[in-house]
């Protein structure tokens, strides 16, 4: 009893230095963990994100149809080719996005349509790392990004427009364009995406997706 009395003062005297002393001891078991991947802490960031009440009612609920594809001259007009000249290049098949990611999407599209009066466009989903490493190239007018630095080369990124009488409309002409890439980038962000618009580099119609099961960019730093 003498000595259990002696330790508890010493703890209670000296409890800081016993606390470091377990953080030294526990920190490297940590590291180890999470390097080995027995940690995997994107998970915290999808089960918040299925937390919210608005992502998962709509990925219960009906799934979505994407709407039928424009016809490809409608991403090959002059004013198309001075904003962004290799469109019609672009892959714009939803089976290529991973489905959660598509689902959501849609679902902006939709409130955007029925909401506000707009109609969006899917203009460019899936990109392989060729294509991306040729945007690149081309003196950032598209993308920063690198092959496998982008969200699209894993179908959770998306590029989107407006069709206005028949016409696709991309750059931001007007007061009707930048008030529509507003609204879809406050409904983008309601449904857990991240806005474009809000990067220094502005790319008002990109969406992604982070934080997912899926392969994505974050696994491929070095």
């Amino acid at each position: 009893m003498r000595n259990g009395g002696r330790l508890a003062r010493w703890f209670s005297r000296h409890r800081w230095i016993a606390l470091a002393v377990v953080l030294l001891l526990t920190f490297p078991v940590l590291v180890v963990v999470q390097m080995q991947g027995l940690l995997d802490f994107n998970n915290y960031r999808e089960a918040e994100r299925e937390s919210n009440p608005l992502v998962a009612s709509l990925l219960r609920g009906e799934r979505l149809a994407p709407p039928q594809p424009l016809p490809p001259e409608v991403f090959t007009t002059r004013e198309v080719e001075s904003v962004r000249p290799d469109l019609r290049l672009a892959n714009r098949k939803w089976d290529r996005l991973k489905p959660e990611f598509a689902q959501i999407l849609l679902q902006v599209y939709k409130e955007m349509r029925d909401k506000y009066g707009y109609r969006m466009v899917l203009i460019e989903g899936y990109r392989s790392p060729e294509r991306q490493q040729r945007l690149k190239s081309k003196s950032g007018y598209v993308t920063n990004a690198g092959p496998y630095q982008s969200y699209h080369q894993f179908g959770l990124a998306a590029d989107s427009a407006f069709l206005r009488n028949g016409k696709l409309v991309i750059a931001i002409e007007d007061d009707w364009t930048q008030r529509g890439y507003n609204l879809y980038g406050k409904l983008a962000e309601k449904y857990g995406l991240t806005w474009g618009g809000n990067w220094s580099f502005q790319d008002f119609g990109h969406v992604e997706l982070h934080g997912t099961r899926y392969d994505d960019p974050s696994k491929h730093r070095r």
